[in-house]
């Protein structure tokens, strides 16, 4: 037995945002690894969405991984499966440049509900995710590199749980005051596994502060405030949805405490300060991965206006990006009909709350119908270019 460990192949989940669970090795080329999970404040809705770990000592050998541990739990809910038959990880030998493992690379177990990765590896160390990650050092190297840029502004709103600063970035272009002038907010990775919307708030972030004619014309004309990093404590330890005290960072806007939920409350203070200080926000996105895409927004209680202002939104999109819906707008759950307290989402209080324009833009990591394959690191970047020019366009429709 000593001399088949000694062969192995050897698992590491020791570096940001590495998460795996138990780890039984099986043959030299044969792991079967849990994946990891995690549950909320009341030990239920397990959420097994995240895996990232690095993979030493297999050059030339084709490796078999079995991801196990699968099945969770949504919104009290058994049954959900985030990792299915259509999960597609991606594998990287530098962790710059990533690639989706192939059809026949992947197998799906649905009698054991596993899903088996198969790779022959071309170097000695491989870093393998459920989806390209987009780490607390990323947003930083971004932040350094930008830098000095005249029409970016940083703000500490807060603190998470574990003590890293929450930021809040205004990128504007004039000298026009900011109250005078339409405003547009974004947010992303209130869930820790959803890097896609990061690359997203990158590719956004790099335009509109790009010397692009367009982009100059963006920022003249807006303001966009972006809260790209809701949940930093989740992105540097490999978390899937919730903070360390198990809240999910997309609910319990009914039921905000400063001691167990820091993040959510010193958003909820960003954005009703500004509000209540005599600023507008015009329009709201917080940005999700899920495994396809759609929009969703209190449209029961907004009606025919935030109706139709989101249907316009689904339109630009779908003309302008590579964003896929079968059908319009859905409409979240009304905030009356909530029977359990915590379980409200920051679009539907902040509409709620202040009647803001809300929505929730689900983007999917699953197979694009649009691009006719898995959305990769430039896909994610060219979205959130798109992405300011569309809410531009919004507002534009919405002035005439």
């Amino acid at each position: 037995m000593l001399a088949l460990l000694l062969l192995a192949a050897s698992i590491s989940t020791n570096f940001e945002g590495g998460s795996l669970d138990q780890v039984e090795v099986l043959s030299p080329t044969h792991l079967r690894c849990g994946v990891k999970g995690e549950v909320d404040q009341d030990q239920r809705n397990r959420q097994a969405s995240w895996f990232y770990f690095r993979l030493d000592s297999a050059a030339g050998r084709q490796v078999i991984i079995d991801l196990v541990n699968l099945p969770g739990e949504y919104d009290y809910r058994p049954g959900n499966l985030d990792i299915n038959e259509h999960t597609r990880p991606v594998y990287s030998y530098d962790r710059k440049n990533w690639k989706h493992f192939a059809d026949d690379e992947v197998e799906w177990n649905y009698q054991e509900v596993s899903l088996r990765l198969r790779l022959r590896l071309v170097r000695n160390r491989v870093w393998i995710a459920r989806i390209v990650p987009y780490l607390e050092s990323d947003f930083n190297s971004l932040m350094c590199e930008m830098h000095g840029n005249p029409y970016l502004r940083r703000e500490v709103i807060g603190k998470s749980l574990q003590g890293r600063d929450l930021l809040l970035l205004t990128v504007a272009g004039s000298r026009a005051p900011e109250n005078s002038r339409k405003v547009i907010w974004l947010m992303a990775r209130q869930h820790a596994w959803e890097a896609g919307t990061s690359w997203v708030i990158d590719g956004a972030l790099r335009y509109l502060l790009s010397p692009d004619l367009q982009a100059i014309r963006l920022r003249s004309a807006y303001v966009f405030k972006m809260l790209p990093m809701c949940d930093p404590d989740g992105v540097v330890g490999g978390g899937v949805r919730y903070n360390p005290h198990g809240y999910d960072l997309n609910r319990n806007w009914d039921a905000i405490d400063a001691r167990l939920m820091p993040e959510i409350f010193a958003e909820h203070r960003a954005m009703l300060g500004w509000v209540d200080t005599g600023n507008r926000i015009d329009f709201f996105l917080t940005l999700h991965n899920t495994n396809a895409d759609y929009i969703e927004g209190p449209l029961s209680e907004g009606g025919a206006p935030l109706r139709q202002l989101g249907e316009r939104f689904a339109r630009l999109l779908s003309d302008r990006t590579s964003f896929y819906s079968a059908s319009g707008p859905r409409d979240s759950l009304p905030a009356a009909l909530l029977i359990t307290k915590g379980r409200m989402t920051v679009d539907q209080s902040l509409f709620r709350e202040r009647k803001i324009p809300a929505f929730l833009l689900e983007l999917g990591v699953e197979y694009n119908p649009r691009l006719k394959r898995l959305r990769t690191v430039d896909d994610w970047s060219d979205f959130g270019r798109a992405l300011v020019e569309v809410l531009g366009e919004l507002q534009e429709i919405t002035d005439d």
